[in-house]
Protein backbone atom coordinates (compact mmCIF):
# COMPACT_ATOMS: atom_id res chain seq x y z
CA UNK A 1 0.00 0.00 0.00
CA UNK A 2 1.35 3.38 -0.95
CA UNK A 3 1.97 5.47 1.75
CA UNK A 4 -1.10 8.32 0.89
CA UNK A 5 -0.09 12.13 -0.13
CA UNK A 6 -0.53 15.03 2.12
CA UNK A 7 -3.72 15.83 0.20
CA UNK A 8 -5.60 12.50 0.73
CA UNK A 9 -4.36 12.48 4.29
CA UNK A 10 -6.08 16.08 4.64
CA UNK A 11 -9.52 14.32 2.63
CA UNK A 12 -9.51 11.65 4.76
CA UNK A 13 -9.21 13.31 8.13
CA UNK A 14 -12.41 16.10 6.85
CA UNK A 15 -14.02 12.91 6.09
CA UNK A 16 -13.38 10.99 9.42
CA UNK A 17 -14.29 14.11 11.27
CA UNK A 18 -17.11 15.06 9.42
CA UNK A 19 -18.78 11.92 10.20
CA UNK A 20 -18.04 12.02 14.35
CA UNK A 21 -16.83 14.44 16.45
CA UNK A 22 -16.18 17.28 14.25
CA UNK A 23 -19.64 16.89 13.36
CA UNK A 24 -20.34 16.27 17.25
CA UNK A 25 -18.36 19.96 17.97
CA UNK A 26 -20.03 22.03 15.26
CA UNK A 27 -23.75 21.07 16.49
CA UNK A 28 -21.97 22.16 20.03
CA UNK A 29 -20.89 24.82 19.42
CA UNK A 30 -24.12 26.10 17.41
CA UNK A 31 -26.03 24.53 20.82
CA UNK A 32 -24.03 26.54 23.16
CA UNK A 33 -25.00 29.60 21.17
CA UNK A 34 -28.51 28.62 21.29
CA UNK A 35 -28.49 28.60 25.13
CA UNK A 36 -26.27 31.44 25.47
CA UNK A 37 -28.81 33.74 23.34
CA UNK A 38 -32.16 32.29 25.43
CA UNK A 39 -31.00 32.47 29.28
CA UNK A 40 -27.85 32.66 31.02
CA UNK A 41 -25.66 29.26 30.84
CA UNK A 42 -26.70 28.56 35.27
CA UNK A 43 -30.33 28.53 33.88
CA UNK A 44 -29.59 26.23 31.11
CA UNK A 45 -29.35 22.41 30.92
CA UNK A 46 -27.99 19.47 29.47
CA UNK A 47 -29.26 15.95 29.15
CA UNK A 48 -26.14 13.20 27.96
CA UNK A 49 -28.37 10.22 27.97
CA UNK A 50 -32.02 11.01 26.59
CA UNK A 51 -35.05 8.58 26.47
CA UNK A 52 -36.05 8.67 22.47
CA UNK A 53 -39.31 6.55 22.68
CA UNK A 54 -41.62 6.45 25.59
CA UNK A 55 -42.07 2.70 24.38
CA UNK A 56 -40.08 0.89 26.84
CA UNK A 57 -38.77 -1.28 23.72
CA UNK A 58 -38.34 0.89 21.17
CA UNK A 59 -36.37 3.15 23.32
CA UNK A 60 -34.12 0.11 23.93
CA UNK A 61 -33.85 0.09 20.23
CA UNK A 62 -32.94 3.20 19.66
CA UNK A 63 -30.84 3.28 22.28
CA UNK A 64 -28.49 0.32 21.01
CA UNK A 65 -28.85 1.68 17.38
CA UNK A 66 -26.94 4.71 18.56
CA UNK A 67 -24.30 3.21 20.40
CA UNK A 68 -23.88 0.86 17.60
CA UNK A 69 -23.81 3.34 14.42
CA UNK A 70 -21.71 5.59 16.54
CA UNK A 71 -19.18 3.10 16.68
CA UNK A 72 -18.82 2.91 12.41
CA UNK A 73 -16.19 6.17 12.24
CA UNK A 74 -14.26 4.12 14.37
CA UNK A 75 -14.12 1.03 11.70
CA UNK A 76 -13.13 3.38 8.92
CA UNK A 77 -10.40 4.55 11.21
CA UNK A 78 -9.36 1.16 11.98
CA UNK A 79 -9.23 0.72 8.32
CA UNK A 80 -7.40 3.47 7.36
CA UNK A 81 -4.80 2.96 10.10
CA UNK A 82 -4.36 -0.65 9.42
CA UNK A 83 -0.89 -1.33 7.28
CA UNK A 84 -2.31 -3.83 4.17
CA UNK A 85 1.28 -3.82 2.75
CA UNK A 86 1.59 -7.37 1.33
CA UNK A 87 4.37 -8.99 1.67
CA UNK A 88 7.53 -8.93 -0.44
CA UNK A 89 7.19 -4.90 -0.38
CA UNK A 90 9.88 -2.39 1.45
CA UNK A 91 9.04 -2.59 5.06
CA UNK A 92 6.43 -5.46 5.07
CA UNK A 93 6.55 -8.12 7.48
CA UNK A 94 4.81 -10.67 6.15
CA UNK A 95 1.15 -9.55 7.18
CA UNK A 96 -0.83 -6.77 7.64
CA UNK A 97 0.33 -4.82 11.17
CA UNK A 98 -3.59 -3.91 12.22
CA UNK A 99 -4.43 -0.69 13.90
CA UNK A 100 -5.02 -2.21 17.45
CA UNK A 101 -1.32 -3.15 17.55
CA UNK A 102 -0.12 0.37 16.33
CA UNK A 103 -2.73 1.95 18.78
CA UNK A 104 -1.89 0.10 21.44
CA UNK A 105 -5.93 -0.88 21.68
CA UNK A 106 -5.43 -4.65 22.82
CA UNK A 107 -5.18 -7.10 25.93
CA UNK A 108 -1.35 -7.56 25.79
CA UNK A 109 -1.13 -6.11 29.36
CA UNK A 110 -4.07 -6.40 30.95
CA UNK A 111 -2.79 -5.91 34.60
CA UNK A 112 -1.06 -2.56 33.60
CA UNK A 113 -3.63 -1.06 31.36
CA UNK A 114 -6.50 -1.39 34.18
CA UNK A 115 -4.05 0.33 37.04
CA UNK A 116 -2.93 3.18 34.65
CA UNK A 117 -6.48 3.19 33.64
CA UNK A 118 -8.15 3.59 37.10
CA UNK A 119 -5.12 6.18 38.20
CA UNK A 120 -6.04 8.49 35.31
CA UNK A 121 -9.76 8.03 36.55
CA UNK A 122 -9.00 9.71 39.62
CA UNK A 123 -6.65 12.06 38.47
CA UNK A 124 -8.76 13.44 36.13
CA UNK A 125 -12.56 12.61 38.06
CA UNK A 126 -11.97 14.48 40.98
CA UNK A 127 -11.01 17.40 40.00
CA UNK A 128 -13.63 17.32 37.63
CA UNK A 129 -15.92 17.58 40.36
CA UNK A 130 -14.91 20.64 41.81
CA UNK A 131 -14.41 22.44 38.07
CA UNK A 132 -18.12 21.10 37.46
CA UNK A 133 -19.27 22.89 41.24
CA UNK A 134 -16.92 25.95 40.04
CA UNK A 135 -18.08 26.44 36.45
CA UNK A 136 -21.73 26.41 38.23
CA UNK A 137 -21.22 29.14 40.91
CA UNK A 138 -19.62 31.54 38.05
CA UNK A 139 -22.51 30.93 36.19
CA UNK A 140 -20.27 29.24 33.11
CA UNK A 141 -21.96 25.57 32.97
CA UNK A 142 -24.90 24.48 32.80
CA UNK A 143 -26.74 21.99 35.24
CA UNK A 144 -25.80 18.44 33.82
CA UNK A 145 -28.01 15.44 33.72
CA UNK A 146 -26.16 12.29 33.19
CA UNK A 147 -28.99 10.26 32.21
CA UNK A 148 -32.63 10.75 31.55
CA UNK A 149 -33.60 7.45 31.00
CA UNK A 150 -36.51 5.84 32.04
CA UNK A 151 -36.21 3.19 35.04
CA UNK A 152 -36.42 -0.43 32.89
CA UNK A 153 -34.35 -3.40 33.42
CA UNK A 154 -31.96 -2.64 30.73
CA UNK A 155 -31.02 0.84 31.66
CA UNK A 156 -27.95 0.47 33.96
CA UNK A 157 -26.42 -1.83 30.88
CA UNK A 158 -27.47 0.36 28.08
CA UNK A 159 -25.85 3.20 30.03
CA UNK A 160 -22.74 1.02 31.05
CA UNK A 161 -22.19 0.53 27.14
CA UNK A 162 -22.71 4.36 26.20
CA UNK A 163 -19.65 4.94 28.80
CA UNK A 164 -17.74 2.63 27.00
CA UNK A 165 -18.73 3.74 23.54
CA UNK A 166 -17.64 7.29 24.56
CA UNK A 167 -14.46 6.25 25.65
CA UNK A 168 -13.67 3.75 22.39
CA UNK A 169 -14.88 7.03 19.90
CA UNK A 170 -12.98 9.87 21.66
CA UNK A 171 -9.75 8.19 22.82
CA UNK A 172 -9.42 6.49 19.08
CA UNK A 173 -10.36 9.51 17.11
CA UNK A 174 -9.17 12.71 19.33
CA UNK A 175 -5.68 10.84 20.08
CA UNK A 176 -4.83 7.81 18.30
CA UNK A 177 -6.08 8.63 14.81
CA UNK A 178 -5.65 12.45 14.74
CA UNK A 179 -2.09 12.22 16.54
CA UNK A 180 -0.86 10.12 13.68
CA UNK A 181 -2.44 12.15 10.87
CA UNK A 182 -1.29 15.03 12.02
CA UNK A 183 2.17 13.58 12.31
CA UNK A 184 2.26 12.46 9.22
CA UNK A 185 0.88 15.70 7.93
CA UNK A 186 4.21 17.85 9.35
CA UNK A 187 3.15 19.25 12.76
CA UNK A 188 4.97 19.26 15.70
CA UNK A 189 4.14 16.82 19.08
CA UNK A 190 2.49 19.73 20.92
CA UNK A 191 0.88 21.59 17.97
CA UNK A 192 -1.10 18.20 17.58
CA UNK A 193 -1.98 17.55 21.58
CA UNK A 194 -2.69 21.27 21.38
CA UNK A 195 -5.17 20.53 18.54
CA UNK A 196 -6.51 16.90 19.67
CA UNK A 197 -7.16 18.60 23.14
CA UNK A 198 -9.44 21.74 21.36
CA UNK A 199 -11.32 19.10 19.64
CA UNK A 200 -12.44 17.29 22.50
CA UNK A 201 -13.06 20.07 24.62
CA UNK A 202 -15.07 21.76 21.55
CA UNK A 203 -17.45 19.04 21.23
CA UNK A 204 -18.19 19.72 25.40
CA UNK A 205 -19.06 23.20 24.64
CA UNK A 206 -22.78 22.71 24.77
CA UNK A 207 -22.32 22.22 28.44
CA UNK A 208 -20.86 25.31 29.06
CA UNK A 209 -17.47 27.15 29.57
CA UNK A 210 -16.46 24.98 32.31
CA UNK A 211 -16.83 21.12 30.52
CA UNK A 212 -14.98 23.03 27.63
CA UNK A 213 -12.00 23.96 30.11
CA UNK A 214 -12.05 20.49 31.81
CA UNK A 215 -12.00 18.43 28.77
CA UNK A 216 -9.33 20.31 26.99
CA UNK A 217 -7.11 19.89 30.20
CA UNK A 218 -8.13 16.02 30.48
CA UNK A 219 -7.46 15.93 26.55
CA UNK A 220 -3.96 17.94 26.90
CA UNK A 221 -3.40 14.45 29.86
CA UNK A 222 -4.92 11.74 27.29
CA UNK A 223 -2.89 12.91 25.25
CA UNK A 224 0.65 12.85 26.62
CA UNK A 225 0.48 9.39 28.75
CA UNK A 226 -0.24 8.33 25.26
CA UNK A 227 2.66 9.78 23.25
CA UNK A 228 4.67 8.75 25.90
CA UNK A 229 2.97 4.24 26.49
CA UNK A 230 1.65 4.42 22.84
CA UNK A 231 -1.16 2.49 24.05
CA UNK A 232 -5.05 3.82 23.48
CA UNK A 233 -6.40 0.67 25.97
CA UNK A 234 -5.82 2.56 29.15
CA UNK A 235 -6.79 5.75 28.21
CA UNK A 236 -10.42 4.11 26.96
CA UNK A 237 -10.93 1.86 30.16
CA UNK A 238 -10.41 5.35 32.04
CA UNK A 239 -13.06 7.48 29.84
CA UNK A 240 -15.56 4.51 30.43
CA UNK A 241 -15.25 4.38 34.46
CA UNK A 242 -15.55 8.00 34.24
CA UNK A 243 -18.95 8.27 32.17
CA UNK A 244 -20.15 4.67 34.52
CA UNK A 245 -19.92 6.82 37.58
CA UNK A 246 -21.76 9.87 36.31
CA UNK A 247 -24.21 7.87 33.95
CA UNK A 248 -25.27 4.79 36.35
CA UNK A 249 -24.33 7.10 39.35
CA UNK A 250 -26.76 9.51 38.81
CA UNK A 251 -29.15 7.02 37.24
CA UNK A 252 -29.45 5.30 40.50
CA UNK A 253 -29.07 8.21 43.06
CA UNK A 254 -30.08 11.05 41.16
CA UNK A 255 -27.11 13.61 41.97
CA UNK A 256 -26.05 15.84 39.42
CA UNK A 257 -22.23 15.42 38.39
CA UNK A 258 -20.38 16.49 35.90
CA UNK A 259 -17.86 14.15 34.13
CA UNK A 260 -16.46 14.77 30.51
Amino acid sequence: MLVPSRRRLRIEMWIVLGLSLGQSAVYSLVQLLDKMTRAPLAEGTSTLNRSQSSREYFDLTYQLLDIIFALVPVVLVIYFLTDNRPSGLPGSSGHGITAFQKLGLDFDRPGRDLLQALGLAALIGIPSLGLYAAGRALGITTAIIPSALDAYWWTVPVLVLSAIRHGIVEEVIVVGYLLDRLGKLGWTMPAAIFASAMLRGSYHLYQGFGPFIGNAIMGVIFAVVYTRTRRLMPLVIAHAVLDIVAFVGFSLFGRAIGLG
